[in-house]
This record gives structure tokens, C-alpha cells and sequence, in this order.
């Protein structure tokens, strides 16, 4: 346990993820409920580096939990893998007050949290990404607002692939981590799922079942492709030249890290927030805020960072069996 704290900060860091403003929020209010003065910290660690710090209000995060994005800004920091620039920002965070910092982000964010926390400043990462990558929780901020934009894509794609009778390849966000795909596959009802988990490049088995499926009268094929398997443009040539069904694919990309947070997204972030305040204000420091088994926890950052993730083995159990009819 650290030192409790009279002055705390909040950034975000890393991918920006809808329901991030949400957190922000909860900290700013939570933290002048339980009697702290609260900054933001603009930019993430490389805004701390260039001491972009700002003084919040309760007013200052009304009308934002509805708002994608972050009103601090995101930005990556390469030097803050380096000492010096690690004690730079203790002392930086010295200069201003602070002596406990909410870090929002994602497991590169968490690795610099803990640095800090090595200077002597108390350190609570809460889990913003949309990617769900994060070992030690069941929800990070975002995901359920990227599934349902990724989903309602799909819906939309459905339509048009149904009305010229095509192949449609669809690729998700999520890194080298297939939560999204798993999940949106499902949920749009997709013929293949494709994730870099369970994935290991049969295309041919893939153009079969095309090839079986038209002929049992299917007139359209949805494939939901994760970033991590990529290649789906050279994937779509690859399917039409062998089936001679016209194949599209699409690449949504970074639309489903924007627009208006689900309300599971606003409420989970929220809690999530007050949660870290909470825990700056026991005198608790290296610790990240989880969600596991309908709960929220805290785990220290480094234990975290050394779990590892999978994909829900039973989801994946059903796709087999969802997936084998048109």
C-alpha cells in the first residue's frame, strides 16, 4: 500500500474507446465527492512528459458520458519505456501535486502505470479497450460498443450482399485478439469466423462450403475476418476465382472505436472510475481495476499483465454447430 493521497490525475493512453469519457467522468466526481483535487492529464504520458495538466471541475465532465472518444486526448509514448523519462514524470507529477494518477488504456498503458508507481506516485489502471485482450477482467471499456457497431455493419452488408448475390468478408478490430470477431460473428448470424486463435489459413475448406452452400440454394455468404488474420482483400480474390462468386471485402477499421457509448459501456466505466478513486483514496497504488464473475476487483498490474486470455472455448464451441447450415 502507498501513501492516501490529496491530489490525484486521470489520462487516457493508447487506443481511444467509446465509454473512456464515462470514466473520466466518475473519477473527476468521485474524486471531489471524497475531498481530492483532481487534474487531467492531456495526451496521456506523453501530455505528462510536456506537463499538459489541467485542473477539473465536476463541470467540467458535464454533458460527456454520452460522448466516443476522450475529452483528454490519446496519444502512444515510446520514451516512457525509458527511465529517465519515467522519472521525469514522477517528478513532473511532484511539481503539480499529483501523488496519485487513474491511468485508462489498455495493457501498454497498465506497463507504464507501474513504472510510475515504481517512482513513489500511486498508480490504479482501469481497462479501456476495445479489444477485451486484457487477462484479468471479463470487460474492458469499449468492446460492447464496438460489437454493436461491428454488428449493426454487418446487418447493413447482409442486405446488399443478399441482393447481388455475394460473398462478403468482413474484418473486425481487435489486434491479434479475436473477441470482436467471435462476437459479432455470432451475433450477425455469420456463415465462417475467422480469428487468429482457431484460424490456420484453410482457405479451401472455407471455398467448399461456399461451393456446397450454393448449391443447397444459399445466395449469399457473410465472413467475419479479425485483424489479426487479415488479408481479406486478397482472401475475396482468392474465393471468387475458385467459387466464381462475386466477393467484397470490407475493412471497417476505426468506426468502431467511435460514436456513442452503449449504456453497458457507460455504466461499467463509470463504476470502474470510482472504483480506481476509491482504491487511491485506501493508499493503494500498482493496482488494476477488473470485472470477474459479476464483480469489481483489483489485481496487482504486474500480476495481470503476466495472465493470459483466450476466447470464450464454449462460444467458439457453438459456432461449429451455428455455422453448419445456411
Amino acid at each position: 500500500m502507498g501513501n492516501a493521497v490529496k491530489t490525484i490525475g486521470v489520462l487516457t493512453s493508447g487506443g481511444d474507446a467509446p465509454g473512456m469519457n464515462a470514466a473520466i467522468r466518475a473519477v473527476v466526481r468521485t474524486g471531489i465527492a471524497n475531498g481530492l483535487k483532481v487534474k487531467g492529464i492531456q495526451r496521456g504520458f506523453a501530455g505528462l512528459l510536456e506537463e499538459e495538466i489541467i485542473d477539473m471541475t465536476s463541470i467540467d465532465v458535464s454533458d460527456i458520458i454520452q460522448l466516443g472518444g476522450t475529452i483528454l486526448y490519446t496519444a502512444r509514448c515510446l520514451e516512457f519505456k525509458e527511465l529517465e523519462y519515467q522519472k521525469k514524470a514522477a517528478e513532473i507529477c511532484r511539481k503539480h501535486g499529483i501523488d496519485g494518477i487513474v491511468v485508462i488504456g489498455g495493457d501498454g498503458s497498465f506497463n507504464g502505470a507501474s513504472r510510475l508507481s515504481e517512482q513513489g506516485i500511486n498508480t490504479i489502471g482501469v481497462p479501456g479497450t476495445i479489444d477485451l485482450d486484457i487477462a484479468c477482467t471479463e470487460y474492458t471499456i469499449g468492446f460492447d460498443t464496438a460489437i454493436n457497431t461491428a454488428m449493426e455493419a454487418i446487418d447493413r452488408l447482409r442486405d446488399t450482399s443478399e441482393s447481388h448475390e455475394r460473398c462478403s468478408i468482413v474484418e473486425v478490430m481487435g489486434r491479434t485478439a479475436g473477441h470482436i470477431a467471435l462476437w459479432t460473428g455470432i451475433a450477425s448470424g455469420a456463415e465462417y469466423i475467422l480469428t487468429t486463435e482457431e484460424y490456420h489459413g484453410d482457405i479451401q475448406r472455407i471455398i467448399t462450403k461456399i461451393q456446397d452452400r450454393r448449391k443447397m440454394g444459399k445466395k449469399n455468404h457473410i465472413i467475419v475476418n479479425a485483424e489479426g488474420v487479415g488479408n481479406s482483400n486478397e482472401m475475396a480474390k482468392v474465393i471468387e476465382l475458385a467459387t466464381g462468386v462475386e466477393t467484397r471485402a470490407t475493412i471497417l477499421g476505426h468506426i468502431q472505436r467511435g460514436g456513442n457509448p452503449t449504456c453497458k459501456d457507460r455504466v461499467y466505466a463509470s463504476a470502474m472510475g470510482a472504483k480506481a478513486v476509491e482504491l487511491l483514496c485506501e493508499g493503494a497504488s500498482n493496482r488494476v481495476v477488473g470485472y470477474h464473475n459479476g464483480q469489481f476487483q483489483d489485481y496487482d498490474i504486474q500480476e495481470a499483465l503476466a495472465m493470459t486470455k483466450g476466447l470464450d472455448p464454449y462460444l467458439f464451441h457453438i459456432t461449429k454447430k451455428l455455422t453448419t447450415r445456411g
